[in-house]
């Protein structure tokens, strides 16, 4: 290096140290410190806010890139028309011949607090069952003691009586438990219920939730025709609020099983690959009273749903309901984005009243809220 080369270099080495020596310190490493002080006094807490606010919206918005969709149901075509004999409707979808009397039915339920539903269930099923076995716990599933509700309106079901098997349970009321746990404890006891109740080889059982219920003709089409499936998964319209919001026709939970000593036990889970289309309604939190969904929502197993207290706000739930929103500001539970956006945002009233359970239409004017164009719920 030449003299002149030094020279110039100690000139540019003096310089930069002279900046360095007038520039503020919290500029030296690049960050101007009212900069820092905005990201964590402002960014920082409003980032963290919308995280536990929308973030499970992100988890379920990307689920197709972490999660399968379940196996595909083999879809049975359900026929049915009034006119048409039985021997007939068994014929068309591939069963048969007729039997001589019909098998007999047990509808089993667990009850919570849906008197309404349960009434419109049971007056759909009557002509058909042959036994009601009802289970009722002193429990929510969430460890929240309860009244016996049903023994409380027991006298509003003198239609079945004869017919009815009623059992109580004792909860566990094990707090911080997963309620999955007291659920299937509940669902053991009315197993055994089940039997008390006297069913035997070949009967038929019923194995849904309250507001799930099996269409008349279909239960009747099951317990004349010989050579159905020892189990059948039922396809059911999926309603939620009331009929007025047809969310979609994906409900399957609820199953019929020609029943078989030692092998079937109740359940509400997937058990076989077949489901019969279009067999009934399944109508989600369609309650008359504000009071019974906030009761739902802290009561049953998906309570960690209720993410913030708010939700559980009276004013927020009858706006909710009028306008087919969701209860728990959630995205679509599904496992492809084009499902995923075609169910975004609020479920579109169906403005159709046409093929529901015919005691809820014939007394209308008790059951209004569950009909279209009907929202707002009566004060307690």
């Amino acid at each position: 290096m030449t003299d002149g080369d030094y020279s110039a270099s100690k000139k540019r080495d003096d310089h930069v140290s002279d900046q360095q020596r007038h520039t503020p310190p919290h500029l030296i490493l690049g960050f101007d410190l009212r900069t820092v002080a905005v990201i964590c006094l402002v960014v920082v807490p409003a980032f963290v806010y919308v995280v536990g606010r929308h973030g499970d919206k992100a988890t379920f918005f990307l689920r197709p890139l972490w999660d399968s969709p379940q196996k595909p149901f083999n879809r049975i075509p359900h026929y049915y028309h009034p006119a048409l004999p039985m021997a007939t409707l068994c014929r068309l979808h591939g069963w048969g011949p007729t039997r001589d009397i019909p098998r007999r039915v047990f509808d089993a339920v667990l009850f919570s607090n849906e008197v309404d539903m349960l009434t419109i269930r049971w007056r759909e099923l009557q002509p058909y069952v042959s036994r009601f076995v009802l289970l009722e716990s002193n429990s929510t599933f969430t460890a929240i003691p309860k009244p016996l509700n049903f023994a409380a309106n027991r006298a509003k079901f003198g239609f079945v009586e004869p017919r009815l098997t009623y059992g109580t349970i004792g909860g566990r009321f094990r707090a911080g438990e997963n309620p999955f746990v007291e659920e299937a404890y509940q669902r053991l006891a009315l197993d055994q219920l089940i039997r008390i109740a006297g069913v035997e080889d070949d009967d038929l059982v019923i194995m849904s939730d309250v507001d799930e219920i099996p269409s008349g003709h279909t239960v009747d089409l099951l317990r004349w025709c010989n050579g159905t499936p020892p189990v059948l998964h039922l396809q059911l319209r999926n309603y939620l609020y009331s009929y007025e919001f047809l969310y979609d026709y994906d409900s399957w939970r609820a199953s019929v099983h020609v029943y078989r000593r030692g092998e079937t036990k109740y359940g509400h889970f997937r058990r076989t690959d077949l489901l019969l289309t279009d067999s009934g309604w399944h109508c989600s939190f369609c309650f008359r009273h504000i009071s019974d969904f906030v009761f739902k929502m802290k009561a049953y197993s998906h309570t960690d749903r209720v993410r913030f207290s708010h939700f559980l706000d009276r004013e927020r739930i009858q706006d909710i309901i009028c306008r087919g929103a969701n209860l728990y500001d959630m995205l679509p539970e599904e496992y492809t984005f084009r499902e995923i956006i075609g169910k975004m945002g609020p479920t579109p009233s169906s403005y159709s009243a046409v093929h529901l359970p015919a005691y809820l239409l014939e007394n209308a004017d008790e059951f209004r809220y569950l009909l279209p164009g009907n929202c707002i719920r009566e004060s307690e």
